[in-house]
């Protein structure tokens, strides 16, 4: 028992304690003490922004954008409501996903892969039984554009996961394209700026489930990370998501909004706003009472195109920041560093 305790070995895929669900937290799942999530955090004021009302005229498009334009610059994070996906399309996502993970683990061992420029793989923590500390999650992750290249390479069982999962995906690559044109209107550089590149660029979706821990107070789910992405939309079915507040230097806990979605600034727009707009930094914390679901659809450029600064945005006074970087070199990176030693994929970029 006491190999068993401490060995993150012990825990392969397939075999780790999420997946187990042992009623206690082995030593490698042991977050540090500095950095435990608080048992009552702090709740994030997340601004909101009603999407609908982009299309409702010149005046009331100009606030919203400069919402979004505060939300980037603030916190790279803000929630959208009226997004145009009706709520039985996030719903059955949602319920799709948690069957799948309800599965026997023969059939999702059809998924299982550690090798992270596999386009559709299952797996636990963030690299199973590598990371030295471990994390309570399960996840599947599958390319999902051009959609019709990639669903019949996802999972047959559950029998309505490509029906339901791809209907989601299709509607949220849809969304993904209007709020790009939204934000690169907010930088000043036109709503048409990165229209063809990111309707041609890569989505990928990652389903992550936080089974119920017992002592959610001493793991997390997900350590602290930026996402490499221009931007990601999260759908949950629970709270459990929590950001760094930059300026204060704490972390808060995103409040549980129905219908909404979540918005993450990535790497990539960072990269693209010369540092005006900032990647959010987030964790996955955990409870005792309940599995929680998440879908991420994070939404990129080609795999081998590479990002830079927006030109209009570099000048004497505001000289060039990041190198340009492809999703291709974050899977290169993501292999190669481990992400809960706080190695950041953005730092790299920085000139």
């Amino acid at each position: 028992m006491d190999d068993d305790k401490s060995c993150s070995s012990s825990f392969s895929i397939g075999k780790t304690a999420q997946e187990r669900g042992l009623s206690y937290v082995p030593e490698c799942y042991v977050i540090p003490t500095s950095h435990r999530p608080s048992v009552t955090p702090d709740v994030a004021n997340v601004p909101t922004i009603d999407f609908g009302k982009l299309k409702q005229g010149s005046h009331e498009r100009a606030i919203v954008i400069q919402e979004i334009r505060t939300a980037c610059r603030q916190l790279g994070f803000f929630q959208i409501v009226n997004h145009g996906i009706c709520q039985s399309v996030l719903d059955e996502a949602l319920a799709s996903a948690l069957e799948f993970f309800k599965l026997p683990g023969s059939e999702k061992a059809k998924f299982m892969s550690n090798d992270v420029h596999k386009p559709v793989r299952y797996g636990t923590s963030l690299k199973d039984g590598v990371d030295k500390i471990q994390f309570w999650r399960v996840f599947l992750k599958h390319y999902a554009h051009p959609l019709a290249d990639w669903i019949n390479t996802w999972p047959n069982n559950p029998s309505n996961y490509r029906e339901t999962m791809g209907k989601y995906c299709k509607e949220v690559k849809k969304l993904s394209l209007e709020i790009t044109e939204a934000i690169t209107e907010s930088l000043g550089i036109g709503p048409t700026y990165m229209s063809n590149k990111l309707e041609d660029g890569m989505q990928v979706i990652t389903v992550n489930c936080y089974p119920p821990c017992p002592n959610p107070e001493i793991a997390l789910g997900l350590p602290p990370h930026s996402d490499y992405s221009c931007l990601t939309i999260v759908l949950q079915s629970c709270q459990g998501l929590e950001i760094m507040h930059a300026e204060e230097g704490a972390w808060k806990q995103v409040p549980q909004l129905h219908g909404a979605l979540q918005v993450h600034v990535g790497d990539h727009f960072e990269v693209l706003s010369n540092g005006l707009y900032k990647s959010v930094v987030h964790r996955a914390t955990l409870n005792s009472e309940r599995t929680r679901i998440s879908i991420a659809s994070l939404h990129s450029l080609g795999l081998d195109e590479k990002m830079g600064t927006a030109k209009e945005l570099v000048d004497e006074e505001h000289p060039g920041r990041y190198k340009e970087s492809s999703f291709k070199y974050f899977l290169n990176f993501l292999s190669t560093n481990d992400l809960a030693e706080g190695k950041s994929f953005i730092n790299t970029l920085k000139i």
